[in-house]
């Protein structure tokens, strides 16, 4: 089952908190290289143009930072996507923030409009805020949201102004369909920090989050049966990697929110391969690497190229 594989750089870090994700897809590229690995000279790299100038600028909307960079950020990212999955290629995403993964999302639903995508999200973090919800206004809680085309209303906290309720319909419509995916066809794996509007919309619409104990409880190939189950009925599915959703003191403190007691590398990498191997499963994106917060040089970043490098040897062997 030998597939093509695309590579998608963006190093967009606009939606962060935290400085330095846009030097993340550079690093893995560094320990790729450290390593004589040719990946990035074997396969097509597809490189998007950032908004990062944004981050010199004064933050205009408060309760969507730089939305209007992100709306761009997803047109681009949806595109590059799009023709990628057009073609039938495996779309490997590696990116700087976890705010651009809705953009990732629309581009597989626009490549195939008619298809049912499955969403395993694996992270500390839910990621499905709103402007009309966040604490915060940092677009990298949000991306799910977008796909899912909610608002979630209910826990309103927020006065959004009229031009960012402009262009958070902008991110959730981009591609002309909305919604991308279905609260029926998501599922996490380690989340372990989130506020309660995550929580609240989460028990609402039933999404399942298999905790690290959970996961060690059941055992790890337990929960990928049970996934594997719940993907059964889509089309294709896509996997979403933040580092932040490993142990630091595992891995390292180099992602811009680390959180304790997360995953063991050795687990991470059961899953990702797992799914690596399923034809179904048509895009694998890894986020959220922080070389200048990483005290132990730039282990993160060679922590997630050595899944990257068993990924890539999975797909196209």
């Amino acid at each position: 089952m030998s597939r093509n594989i695309s590579i998608v750089i963006n190093e967009s870090e606009i939606t962060a908190g935290t400085r330095g994700a846009s030097l993340g897809p550079g690093a893995i590229q560094v320990a790729a290289r450290n390593r004589n690995n040719d990946m990035f000279g074997r396969f097509p790299v597809h490189t998007i143009e950032t908004e990062n100038h944004l981050l010199d600028t004064d933050v205009k909307y408060r309760s969507g930072k730089r939305i209007d960079g992100l709306v761009k950020i997803y047109e681009r990212v949806s595109a590059v996507v799009k023709n990628i999955r057009k073609k039938n290629d495996f779309a490997l995403v590696i990116a700087g923030d976890h705010g651009s993964a809705g953009g990732t999302i629309a581009g597989l639903k626009m490549a195939n409009p008619n298809k049912r995508i499955g969403v395993l999200w694996i992270d500390a973090h839910g990621d499905m805020h709103t402007p009309y919800t966040t604490p915060t206004g940092n677009m990298h809680g949000m991306p799910l949201a977008t796909a899912l085309n909610e608002d979630n209303l209910e826990c309103r906290i927020n006065d959004v102004s009229e031009d960012t309720a402009a262009m958070w319909e902008k991110l959730k419509n981009t591609g002309g369909i909305a919604p991308k995916i279905s609260p029926e066809d998501l599922a996490f794996i380690a989340l372990r920090d989130t506020e309660e509007p995550e929580d609240l919309y989460m028990e609402r619409v039933g999404i399942k989050n298999y905790t690290v104990a959970e996961l060690r409880e059941k055992s790890t190939q337990k929960v990928l049966a049970e996934l594997d189950a719940k993907f059964a009925a889509c089309d294709e599915v896509y996997i979403s990697f933040d580092v932040d959703s490993m142990d630091p003191a595992e891995t390292s403190h180099g992602t811009g929110t680390p959180v304790d007691n997360g995953l063991h590398p050795k687990e991470a990498e059961e899953i990702l391969l797992h799914f690596a191997a399923q034809e179904k499963v048509s895009c694998i994106e890894f986020v959220e690497v922080n070389p200048c917060l990483d005290e132990k040089t730039n282990k993160m970043a060679e922590v997630a190229f050595d899944f990257i490098e068993k990924v890539v040897n999975v797909v196209s062997k």
